[in-house]
């Protein structure tokens, strides 16, 4: 592909693609004057920090220094090339890039992204059609009779069946999905004891299939049939880790649940695939399930993108009770609206479901679910007399303000909210154990000093220092490109005061660089352009920076401007070569008059 072609196809891909929705599709957004803002994917986010700009189609989040376009956003959010997020997004749009294919193929060979997607996909729709149309897929259809699942819900969670050894390698014969592939996705496994030889790994099982927020299969979780000859002793048996599935990143059906999650402001969390499947069947659409495993810090951060309050629905055995401990450490570490429901007559939520129906199961949602802090109390104070046992009723509070010390401390810059969450939790644990709150908060600060002096143990010799930051720009080269980003119809004027050479910070210097060639070419070096020209993530963030500070500023009189700026700019360079020489009290007025009319910093230093 050439340059020309590359960018006709970033520039149909860019148009095709609303990078609102795009976004929207991974966190919630919401608007704020012009723009949307939501909580960051990428850090510990409580307040909206990544800001989305739908008129520049850009993004940025301030904490992170992270922005850039849609396609930066999918490299980063995806873990991907920039080749494979055009590939991605184009073919989410629906644009044809002819010439990209071959490129793509032949830098990154079969194991690329997008190539590990489509196999999956394809395995998957080879799975559902034996479930419900191949004779070898009758077993599993009576399995599901039997547990209540209509044929409607099977195909609305693709529902599929592993019939036999080889099956799915069978079926792969004469396409481009090579054992290779199919093992790289964990679809297929090699024989220990055939050398050589691969087999499905999930032949006798009914599958679930697992997909992403996107709605793209990622991996299968398979419940085996006894009655298939498969005598395996594990009754569910999930993908291994690959390149698409993570199991303690993802949630059994979030890409159908994700909608009724933003309308209803809740998630309601299952401890099994049926049990969520079953939630649906009876109008909760907000339902998903974990992947075989607790409930942990990644689901909580994804599903906060989605909902502001997560309901866990435990089983009603003592499995379910014993997980108090885990559940109020992701309370007080994730800040999360989280409740918890146990359910009577230890019933799952399937098992409740068919037995009691949907009103009652809302009712106990409505009456049943307390916070986890309160979740926790009871089940830390199951059986002790907390006025007469007073060993029993100390080590239960030991026990909870233990967890409690696990989240972070707070600091000087710490919210209000922070503040207040904990002064109500410390409040509510003495309230509860009927002891004085300062006591409580005592032994909160002593756990938490004694778990600092473990993490600060003494650098060892020989040890490494940490590498040093990268530096950032100079201000005069911000400057600079603020200046050009909102007027570019002088960058031919820049040019010929300031070489690309003297900007020492390569992402600005890069900037200046296109900005020149572009404006030699005849072309117009606006921001749009230049989002175009560049693929790489770090100069992206940069440009959508500079673009917005700079037009924040809400600079006038360019030309007045630049000739300040210039003049600033060679006097720099003068004192640079001549330290002891003393600077023009003239140059400071001016530069003291332009930040002041601009509200900038010129070149003085740096």
């Amino acid at each position: 592909m050439s340059l020309g072609s590359l960018l006709d196809a970033k520039e149909v891909v860019r148009q095709a693609v609303d990078i609102v929705d795009l976004i929207g599709r991974h966190i919630q957004l919401r608007r704020q004057g012009r723009g949307y803002v939501g909580l960051c994917p990428w850090h510990d986010d409580t307040r909206p920090s990544l800001q989305v700009n739908p008129e520049r189609q850009s993004f940025k989040c301030w904490v992170c220094d992270i922005g850039g376009d849609i396609f930066s956003f999918v490299e980063k959010i995806e873990g991907v090339t920039f080749p494979e997020a055009l590939a991605m997004l184009a073919e989410q749009a629906g644009v044809q890039i002819q010439s990209l294919s071959s490129e793509s193929a032949g830098s990154h060979g079969s194991d690329d992204k997008r190539s590990l997607y489509q196999a999956m996909a394809w395995a998957e729709s080879q799975y559902q059609e034996c479930l419900m149309r191949l004779p070898e897929g009758d077993l599993a259809r009576r399995y599901l009779a039997d547990r209540g699942i209509p044929s409607p819900m099977a195909k609305k969670f693709h529902l599929g069946y592993s019939p036999n050894w080889d099956w799915i390698l069978q079926r792969a014969g004469g396409t481009r999905f090579t054992p290779a592939i199919l093992e790289k996705i964990g679809i297929v496994t090699r024989s220990a004891d055939r050398p050589g030889k691969s087999y499905d790994r999930f032949r006798g099982r009914v599958l679930f299939s697992i997909r992403d927020a996107q709605g793209r299969p990622v991996g299968l979780g398979g419940r085996v049939l006894p009655e298939s000859g498969n005598t395996s002793p594990a009754k569910y048996v999930n993908s291994p880790e690959t390149p698409l599935f993570t199991k303690n990143r993802l949630l059994y059906g979030l890409d159908i649940a994700r909608d009724a999650m933003r309308h209803t402001g809740t998630a309601l969390v299952m401890e099994g695939y049926t049990d969520c499947i079953a939630a649906h069947q009876h109008g909760f659409e907000d339902a998903v399930a974990v992947l075989g495993t607790a409930l942990g810090e990644q689901h909580v951060k994804i599903l906060s993108r989605f909902a502001d309050r997560i309901v866990l629905v435990l089983d009603g055995d003592e499995a379910g009770r014993r997980r108090a401990d885990q559940v109020l450490e992701l309370f007080v570490a994730a800040k999360v609206d989280l409740r918890i429901v146990t359910l009577p007559e230890n019933l799952d939520p399937c098992d409740f479901l068919a037995k009691y129906g949907a009103e009652a199961f809302r009712q106990v949602l409505n009456d049943g679910a307390v916070d986890a802090l309160e979740h926790a109390f009871q089940s830390q104070t199951r059986g002790i007399d907390l006025e007469g046992d007073v060993h029993g009723a100390s080590e239960a509070l030991e026990r909870l303000v233990t967890i409690v010390a696990k989240a972070p401390r707070l600091r000087a810059d710490s919210t209000g909210d922070d503040r207040f969450r904990e002064e109500k939790i410390l409040q509510r644990l003495a309230s509860s154990f009927r002891v004085p709150e300062q006591d409580v908060r005592n032994r909160l600060t002593a756990l938490r000093r004694s778990g600092q002096r473990r993490a600060a143990a003494p650098a060892r010799m020989g040890d490494k220092p940490e590498a040093a930051p990268v530096v950032d720009p100079a201000p005069w080269q911000r400057v600079l490109l603020e200046i050009l980003l909102l007027f570019p119809e002088y960058v031919v004027t820049a040019q010929a005061e300031i070489d690309p050479s003297e900007l020492a910070f390569a992402p600005c210097r890069k900037i200046y660089q296109k900005l020149c060639e572009l404006s030699d070419a005849g072309a117009a070096p606006t921001f749009d352009r230049l989002m175009l020209e560049f693929d790489e993530s770090a100069v992206k963030s940069l440009l959508v920076e500079l673009d917005e500070t700079g037009r924040a500023k809400q600079m006038t009189a360019p030309l007045e401007l630049l000739e300040a700026f210039f003049q600033t700019f060679r006097r720099r360079m003068v004192v640079q070569t001549a330290p002891g020489q003393i600077e023009d009290e003239s140059l400071f007025r001016i530069a003291r008059e332009l930040q002041a009319r601009h509200g900038i910093s010129l070149p003085t230093e740096g």
